[in-house]
């Protein structure tokens, strides 16, 4: 713990959203904030560096990345404890939302060292208020995973939780992720497609996954940049299907046709199997 005496002597750290792509939506406070600190950590201090040049601001840099927080964490609550203020700031939007910084808040909050946020833009934020989704209920569920069967079954749990969802997803494998969307939940999904938030060649499309791959298709440019997918949560379900066999069916459903995967489940949890069946396809409907 931090050394209560001395808490008027405590610095603070700063967590610092800055722009996704334009400049121009970074804060006066951010502005402000980043030049008057003493030590900003950084995601890349080369990416920092050029937007630090932009508003000709004057700091000292250091790298705070996935494979070294574990280990800067405790060196950075002492440079508090000494007094000095410190900003976190990631590559682009609010720090820690997929990207570095919980290891160093979790323990400056353990030993009482002070954290305050300078709000600012976020792409999962930015994306879903123009996606025309629901927005009176929605989740962050951060990357998707790296393998195809995972990828599936996340899909699934996703649409399958009601309301809407917010993921992001890498270039390289955008054409892979959709392949798995459609071969978990048909060509007909409805999804929303985000990329390059702000910048020059910001692009929104919503149709089902199979158009969205006939878009991305016929523009190849379109699959790079920084992209986040949006898909609408499925409507209410009957009450009369435990939502535990609810959640075997969605990830049997993706290995095996609907009526053996009900066949299968009504077993499991003593259900009646074409009642099982007849309410899914209800709810499909």
């Amino acid at each position: 713990m931090l050394n209560e005496e001395n808490s008027d002597k405590i610095g603070t750290l700063y967590i610092v959203a800055t722009p996704i792509g334009n400049f121009d939506d970074i804060s006066q406070r951010a502005i402000q904030t980043l030049s008057e600190v003493d030590l900003i950590a950084a995601e890349d201090t080369r990416h920092t560096g050029k937007l630090l040049s932009h508003f000709n601001i004057k700091a000292k840099t250091f790298a705070l990345h996935d494979h070294n927080e574990k280990q800067k964490a405790q060196q950075i609550v002492d440079w508090l404890e000494q007094g000095m203020n410190i900003a976190l700031v990631s590559d682009a939007g609010t720090p820690l939302i997929s990207d570095p910084g919980y290891a160093v808040v979790n323990l400056c909050r353990e030993q009482g060292a002070h954290v305050t946020p300078v709000p600012g833009a976020c792409a999962a934020i930015t994306a879903v208020c123009c996606s025309g989704l629901p927005t009176d209920r929605f989740q962050f569920i951060g990357f998707t995973p790296a393998k195809s069967k995972a990828r599936q079954t996340f899909f699934i749990e996703a649409v399958n939780s009601g309301i809407t969802s917010i993921m992001y997803e890498s270039t390289h494998r955008i054409m892979a992720s959709l392949d798995d969307l459609e071969a978990a939940l048909g060509s007909d999904q409805p999804v929303v497609f985000a990329k390059e938030l702000t910048k020059t060649f910001e692009t929104f499309f919503n149709g089902s996954v199979a158009e969205l791959k006939q878009f991305l298709t016929n523009d190849p440019t379109k699959q790079r940049g920084e992209i986040v997918l949006m898909l609408p949560g499925k409507a209410k379900q009957s009450d009369d299907i435990p939502e535990d066999a609810r959640r075997m069916l969605g990830l049997l459903e993706a290995e095996m046709p609907l009526k053996k995967a009900c066949g299968v489940v009504a077993e499991y949890f003593g259900l009646k199997k074409n009642a099982l069946y007849k309410a899914i396809i209800d709810e499909k409907d």
